[in-house]
């Protein structure tokens, strides 16, 4: 047992996974398209784009981080990662100006979730395209 476990796999080397990682992180599920995986990355593609439209189309608002006390400093580094993660969505609507008020109410508030729920959906498919470059997953 103890040698099964001394015997360690070589690391894959960087070349292999950042292509596929990088361009799954940029554009949804282009990471998938390297990988001739056409199936899943349409999936993943047309998933977060519609659920970021979505956000948009309720007027959901895009994080930006916040200093103060460790709460609103974790909501909202958070909710700006989570907006990240969606890639190229994020830079357009940025770069087009797309600036929406936080104000009360049910459908902007779920717009706003919508908008970090499209990025956290993207990072999954990034995870899942690292795994199949390394070939953990087929």
């Amino acid at each position: 047992m103890a040698k099964a476990e001394a015997i360690k796999e070589a690391p894959v080397p960087i070349s292999v996974w950042l292509p596929p990682v990088a361009v799954g992180w940029l554009v949804p599920g282009g990471g998938h398209f390297l990988l001739k995986r056409q199936g899943r990355a349409a999936l993943i593609l047309v998933s977060v784009t519609l659920m970021y439209l979505f956000g948009l189309f309720m007027r959901g608002t895009l994080f930006t981080p916040e200093r103060g006390d460790v709460l609103t400093i974790l909501i909202t580094y958070g909710g700006f990662i989570g907006n990240l993660a969606s890639g190229v969505l994020y830079f357009l609507t940025s770069w087009l100006g797309y600036n929406q008020p936080d104000i009360a109410g049910h459908v902007h508030d779920y717009g706003t979730k919508f908008l970090v729920s499209a990025g956290l959906l993207n990072l999954l498919g990034i995870v899942d395209a690292y795994e199949i470059a390394v070939g953990k997953k087929d």
